[in-house]
């Protein structure tokens, strides 16, 4: 990995690929949402600060756990400007996605020991079926595949 001089208080799109470990066009991706900022130099070049690492360490394992890019974004808007965000920032900022990837891990738990019984049956439209029918919500008017059809002709 290179390393940046101290004195280096703005990074390269190049720089800040290598330090983050994120693709150019991510890095370019990033920024047309709203994620990071760039400055432009004289010749119309991307120049980042040094913070901006921080930032893509952030985006990328927000990403990896199935936080969407606009909830990132709101999050990310909350966090200081012209400084390198503390470990209080993090911890607030993870502590309010909590509920929501508590969530998701019993979702995921749920599919987990389901899974096997669905792909069983075929039709993912089981009378009573937790992936399909979570609480049997849609059971007591309708069972079977019909139920699948009906929702594309709405």
């Amino acid at each position: 990995m290179p390393q940046i001089p101290e004195k280096v208080h703005e990074l390269t799109v190049g720089q800040l690929s290598a330090r983050s470990g994120a693709a150019v066009s991510a890095l370019h991706f990033y920024e047309t949402k709203g994620l990071i900022n760039s400055r432009r130099t004289s010749g119309n070049q991307r120049r980042y600060g040094r913070d901006t690492l921080r930032r893509v360490a952030f985006i990328r394992a927000a990403q990896r756990v199935g936080i969407p890019l606009a909830t990132i974004r709101v999050a990310l808007s909350e966090l200081p400007e012209e400084r390198t965000p503390t470990n209080e920032d993090w911890a607030r900022l993870s502590a309010a996605w909590r509920t929501e990837l508590d969530e998701r891990i019993k979702q995921l738990g749920r599919l987990r020991d389901h899974l096997t019984d669905c792909i069983g049956c075929g039709c993912l439209s089981l009378q009573n079926c937790v992936l399909s029918n979570p609480d049997d919500a849609i059971g007591e008017h309708i069972t079977g595949s019909r139920l699948m059809g009906e929702r594309r002709e709405r």
